[in-house]
């Protein structure tokens, strides 16, 4: 039976079927090819011209390709004679061209590429993320702000002030980074294989990023503006909802959009970070990856000193309204380190009361709480300037946690309520020394004179400091010197001297610190100089008082008028008011009473509510100390002695008519008013 399968592969012609039949099984070496090689190539002598490797070869890229079943490759039985030189189009795929075939595929162009180095894949992270916050940068400039300034300019629902507040300058971020950043940072990355590097682009174009320090400063002025226009204008809302649903928005609120520009330059450092980390010892892009990182970092920093800055102004501006927003205090320059209550130590009824600091860099505000609080929290008691101001603890069993501040201005004993609180308040002022009482000896080394004393206690001593003989409530009372703060009585404390703590006004001060501060041995014209009996009956009461002088009242012409005792009690049952008491022009005694057990004992001549009135100075023309009170159409105008008591009338009037004085139970005991008087 004759053999009918032709290979069209085969190199050579079948020369006979039994022959073919006849040749030994083992020439054909079966066991080198598995069956699927074997079905593609016929049962023929001419098996055996391809070497086994090249057969191996083309067995292996048939099954790579995926070629038809093997079985589909046997050719039906053919009932013609065989070709003697089948033609060469028939024929099947060479040896030859599928190892040509396999190099193809064995090349690098059809093999995965080499995986890119790591900076590079930072790089290419930084493009991307670069190109997402530009479309972000245009979500908010080229719609939210654009579509709501068109409603603002076409309608009333919104000021565009307010829209211009809201968005700040967003539109110059969105302009330098869709404009200049973006576009080379994109010619850089197609450009990498020939040079491989990002540093120089961010170094060049990061100064402009301190452009941030104005969005990040004005950001959470910003997210209020949002919320009160969102409760305020309906069409705003709808607005900026209408633009929230849409899909570019991704479902995300305007405020969190917002937030992006807030936290880019933090991006850029951290991948700028990771970047350097990565890149090789000796790759030419090292030097200027740095030195653009130090430049964003400056940048980063220049946000953060902006944020800072809107904060410290914040806070500043927030304590100048609780004090009153006084004009010698507002500074913006100023920066508060510390604040909290304290008590203050009475050196005259040995007990403490609630006071409150504010410290800043320059001063100290020594405060009380207003009874009163209109427009105000605080009332500044004392300016101290910490310029040359000393801390000192006190060893007081009485008062633990104890401390004195000695300034220029003032000395005050404080109490804190725990040792760490006392420790935290002269940790920020300077490390504490020890606290000695100074005799006016000593005091020539503390500039006698030129800084306030340390007040001596009333408890601590029972008579005169100077002339030895002992206190008592009615004929000798306690006195302080201003000079070196002993306790002394009136005959021992009788005279007066400008001190320059005290802007050189005439204070109160002791014989021997009368002495050594002007030179002088007796004071001048200090014989045949009396008291009337109003005056000194009234002094023993004169501590339930603000102020209490002699005036005189003039009338409408301003030629005539009353002469009388004044007083601004502090609880009297009207409130601040300024009380006339009525005396004998040439005896100063009264016209009723002789004895005042108490203000409230006497009847007031003319009662004169002080709220709401303004103090003013009249022209200059007239010699006397005149100052007036007016109010509306109502005008009073007095006549005080000399020049001191007259501005001495005017700031007590000032802080009444504000509601600023002190009521009971504020202790005006830094101040004995009366003894003040001339």
């Amino acid at each position: 039976m004759l053999c009918c399968f032709h290979d069209p592969r085969a190199e050579k012609p079948c020369q006979s079927p039994c022959k073919e039949s006849r040749q030994p099984p083992t020439k054909t070496k079966p066991a080198a090819l598995n069956s699927t090689a074997s079905a593609l190539l016929p049962l023929t002598a001419d098996r055996e011209a391809p070497s086994k490797a090249k057969g191996d070869r083309a067995e292996l890229e048939n099954q790579h390709e995926g070629h038809q079943h093997p079985l589909r490759a046997i050719q039906p039985p053919q009932h013609e004679e065989p070709e003697e030189n089948p033609p060469q189009g028939r024929r099947g795929l060479t040896v030859k061209c599928l190892s040509s075939f396999k190099s193809k595929i064995n090349s690098s162009n059809w093999r995965s590429q080499q995986p890119d180095p790591e900076e590079k894949k930072i790089a290419m992270e930084l493009l991307e993320t670069e190109q997402a916050y530009v479309n972000r940068l245009h979500l908010l400039d080229q719609v939210f702000f654009t579509e709501l300034m068109k409603e603002a300019r076409s309608g009333k629902s919104i000021p565009e002030d307010v829209v211009k507040m809201i968005f700040s300058n967003i539109s110059s971020i969105y302009q330098f980074h869709a404009l200049f950043f973006l576009p080379e940072l994109q010619k850089r990355m197609e450009d990498w294989s020939s040079n491989p590097r990002i540093g120089d682009v961010i170094q060049k174009l990061a100064p402009f990023l301190k452009m941030y320090g104005e969005y990040v400063k004005n950001f959470d002025k910003a997210v209020e503006l949002i919320t009160t226009w969102w409760e305020k204008s309906l069409p705003f809302q709808e607005l900026i909802v209408d633009i929230q649903k849409r899909e570019v928005c991704a479902n995300l609120t305007l405020q969190h959009h917002m937030l992006e520009p807030v936290q880019r330059i933090p991006r850029y450092e951290l991948l700028l970070k990771d970047y350097i980390r990565k890149l090789p010892p000796e790759s030419p892009d090292r030097h200027d990856a740095e030195k653009a990182l130090e430049m964003i970092f400056s940048a980063a920093k220049h946000s953060n000193a902006a944020i800072a800055e809107m904060e410290r102004l914040q806070n500043l501006w927030e304590v100048y309204q609780r004090l009153g927003l006084e004009d010698d205090i507002v500074d913006p320059s100023n920066e508060l380190i510390k604040e909290g209550p304290i008590q203050k130590i009475s050196f005259r009824n040995n007990n403490t009361s609630e006071k409150y600091l504010f410290l800043f860099n320059n001063m100290l505000l020594f405060c009380v709480p207003k009874v009163i609080q209109v427009g105000a929290e605080f009332q500044v008691r004392w300016r101290i300037d910490v310029e040359g101001m000393k801390v000192r603890v006190l060893k007081d069993v009485e008062f633990p946690h104890s401390f004195l501040v000695s300034g220029k201005q003032r000395s005050l004993e404080l109490q804190a309520r725990s040792q760490e609180e006392m420790n935290a308040w002269i940790k920020v002022r300077m490390c504490a020394t020890p606290c000695s009482l100074l005799s006016p000896a000593q005091f020539k080394s503390e500039e006698l004179g030129r800084r306030a004393p340390q007040w001596v206690r009333d408890k601590l001593v029972t008579m005169c400091m100077r002339c030895k003989e002992p206190f008592n409530a009615i004929t000798r009372r306690r006195h302080h010197c201003r000079a070196c703060g002993y306790v002394v009585c009136a005959r021992c404390s009788d005279y007066r001297a400008p001190l320059q703590y005290d802007g050189n006004r005439p204070n109160r001060v002791c014989l021997e610190c009368y002495v050594f501060l002007t030179g002088h041995l007796l004071p001048e014209e200090r014989e045949g100089k009396h008291k009337g009996i109003l005056e000194k009956e009234s002094a023993e009461i004169s501590g339930q008082s603000l102020m209490c002088s002699f005036l005189q009242l003039l009338d409408k012409n301003g030629k005539g008028g009353t002469r009388g005792w004044f007083v601004i009690p502090q609880d009297d049952p009207l409130g601040l008011v300024l009380l006339l008491h009525l005396a004998n022009a040439d005896t100063n005694k009264p016209e009723t009473l002789t004895v005042l057990p108490s203000l409230q004992d006497v009847k007031a001549h003319t009662s004169i509510p002080l709220l709401g009135y303004q103090v003013k100075e009249p022209p200059q023309s007239d010699p006397r100390h005149l100052f007036q009170l007016v109010q509306s159409k109502q005008t009073y105008t007095f006549v005080a002695e000399t020049e001191e008591l007259k501005q001495r009338w005017m700031k007590i009037m000032e802080q009444s008519a504000r509601g600023n004085a002190y009521l009971s139970g504020e202790e005006e005991e830094d101040d004995d008013s009366f003894d003040d008087l001339e």
